[in-house]
């Protein structure tokens, strides 16, 4: 007995340090709040062992695996476990003949765990249906793709499904230093000094991956040579060499922060490519969230660009579209497209200028009413614009003459400049000659009486 001890204790220590901190019960379980905290349904079902068929989907590190094995060893019922990478049909068959004869002779029910369930093909799917559905196994499927896009939606609504969130900062930090002081499993048997801006940059670097995070740990703490007086120094280049990735000035909440995207946005709105990308290159290398990129260049497609490129806002909500979408690392490419497009765009502020400038009107002067012809009360009055040649009718649609929009002669704005240009020419031709004749006249008769007529006027 105490050689099969001292065997099973050589191989917990042979095994990686992010194996080891695996969490054993759900007391040491770390983040997943939303879904596992006090009073939640999946923590309930846990806590009384009324596990049903469970779906769990998100990043790489955040807990799925650990979660299930924390089940696995609460639950009263049999437990099988697959990687659909490398199995197949033939072993989904073992398993499911083994729960069919633990069903029929002790009536023991079997939880099923299939890590990367998405590699599983449609017909292998298609082959569990009937025994969930039935209830001779439950199962419990891990995935990182959205499973909505690659599980089949018949086993999807057999399924409850929970998605899983990156691990923030404080629960990084916490599973860290939690590692470093565990003497059985982690790595306090060794008087570990280390830096706070080394575990800092473990933190901003794992991106939320807790066994990303407790790698490089392990990495570092392996290779790095105690002192004189047994302690070994984890510094801020020990953090840098162990995680590859060099520490870059970046406080999301500081200076750093607010400079770099100043000088991005500035890049794109003067029209320089290639300084757009470095400082984009340098938040996506500092870990800053895509969508905060991605909504910048939205907002500089439409104050910078404007109307002298409309398909600039088309790009640009794209990208956020599918920053959502991808995830990183893949969202770098869509982000890298639009800001290009952004930065190599004609440009004008006009639209810009004329919201700020109308509302000024709107803080500064007296609130104008629409005329009434513009309401609904005074319909019987309003010229409908399509009802006229060229879709268009001298009207006023402000009780008191403002200009707000001056369209500039860059791209497409130039043809919105010369198109109003043609309409003002129409309204002094018309002015000019009114004692001859009367501005363009309906192409039909509008009597605002019946429904269509009602249709046209609104």
């Amino acid at each position: 007995m105490e050689l099969f001890a001292k065997e099973k204790s050589e191989a917990i220590r042979d095994m990686p340090l992010a194996l080891r901190m695996s969490p054993k019960r759900l007391s040491q379980f770390v983040g997943q709040e939303h879904i596992l905290g006090k009073g939640k349904l999946l923590r309930r079902a846990i806590e009384a062992d009324r596990i049903v068929s469970l779906i769990f989907y998100g990043p790489s590190g955040c807990g799925k695996s650990a979660l299930a094995r924390i089940i696995a060893e609460r639950t009263k019922a049999h437990f099988e476990e697959l990687n659909a990478v490398t199995s197949g049909v033939a072993d989904l068959r073992k398993i499911i003949e083994r729960a069919w004869q633990k069903r029929k002779f002790s009536g023991q029910k079997t939880i099923l765990l299939i890590d990367e369930l998405h590699h599983f093909n449609r017909s292998q799917q298609d082959g569990l249906l009937p025994d969930v559905e039935k209830g001779i196994v439950t199962l419990i499927g891990i995935t990182t793709e959205n499973p909505y896009f690659y599980i089949n939606s018949r086993l999807l609504s057999r399924s409850q499904i929970f998605e899983f969130k990156p691990l923030n900062d404080e629960e990084l930090k916490v599973i860290l230093k939690r590692a470093i002081g565990d003497k059985e499993n982690g790595l306090g048997k060794k008087r570990i000094n280390i830096a706070p801006e080394a575990l800092k940059h473990l933190i901003k670097t794992s991106n939320g991956d807790a066994r990303r995070a407790l790698n490089a740990l392990e990495v570092g703490v392996m290779t790095t040579k105690p002192s004189r007086n047994g302690e070994i120094n984890f510094t801020l280049s020990v953090a840098e060499e162990s995680i590859q990735k060099k520490a870059v000035v970046y406080d999301k909440k500081g200076n750093e922060h607010y400079d770099t995207i100043s000088a991005f946005i500035k890049s794109m709105r003067g029209s320089d490519p290639d300084a757009t990308l470095y400082w984009l290159a340098k938040m996506i290398y500092a870990g800053e969230d895509p969508r905060f990129i991605a909504r910048r260049i939205v907002i500089c497609a439409s104050e910078d660009v404007g109307n002298a490129d409309p398909q600039a806002l088309v790009v640009a909500n794209a990208a956020l579209e599918a920053c959502e979408f991808l995830g990183m690392p893949e969202a770098k490419i869509p982000l890298a497209q639009a800001a290009i497009y952004i930065a190599c765009a004609l440009k004008s502020n006009a639209a810009y200028k004329g919201i700020d400038k109308a509302l000024a009107d709107i803080e500064e002067k007296k609130i104008l009413k629409p005329p009434k012809y513009l309401t609904k009360a005074g319909q019987k009055d309003y010229k409908y614009p399509h009802n006229y040649a060229k879709g268009w009718v001298e009207q006023d649609y402000l009780p008191v003459k403002r200009k707000y929009y001056f369209p500039t002669e860059e791209g497409y704005e130039a043809k919105i400049k010369k198109r109003m240009e043609e309409l003002k020419s129409r309204i002094a031709k018309d002015s000019k000659f009114s004692h001859r004749q009367k501005p363009d006249r309906p192409i039909e008769k509008v009597t605002g009486k019946g429904k269509g007529a009602k249709d046209r006027t609104f």
